[in-house]
């Protein structure tokens, strides 16, 4: 596979549905953030980190601070993408993530999300717990 990534992603496979499209057929380009976001979610899933549990039991949350797409191709309806997934860098409070669209071997759209680790209540930035960091660290290498 040709990819940007230094590590291997994890693949969220997705098909478009009209509601992605918009009149011409094509995926309409806001919803590239909603597949990257469903490609972090599973990610942060598969190494056990349910969002909602971590929100509840530990007070975190993650949020995007920053998304940077950039557009190459288009998805068309009916399409079967895949949101490769893998994390550029972690820091104290925050991540990097970069995501790749892509219908097979064709690069659709490439994107860097920053997502911050926050105070369920407060939504003040924290630092992500030694336990969450490690997990984290050992799925990136």
């Amino acid at each position: 596979m040709d990819s940007q990534f230094p590590n291997r992603p994890a693949i969220l496979p997705i098909r478009v549905y009209y509601e992605d499209t918009d009149t011409g057929g094509v995926v309409y380009y806001a919803n590239y953030l909603k597949f990257f976001e469903r490609g972090r979610t599973e990610w942060l899933r598969a190494l056990g980190l349910d969002q909602r549990v971590l929100a509840e039991r530990e007070g975190v949350m993650f949020v995007v601070r920053r998304a940077e797409v950039a557009y190459h191709r288009p998805a068309r309806l009916d399409d079967r993408i895949d949101i490769h997934t893998v994390v550029a860098d972690i820091r104290a409070s925050a991540l990097l993530f970069t995501q790749e669209a892509r219908r097979g071997e064709e690069l659709l759209a490439v994107g860097d999300v920053q997502v911050c680790a926050v105070h369920a209540e407060t939504f003040k930035p924290v630092r992500m717990t030694s336990s969450i960091r490690n997990l984290l660290e050992k799925a990136r290498n």
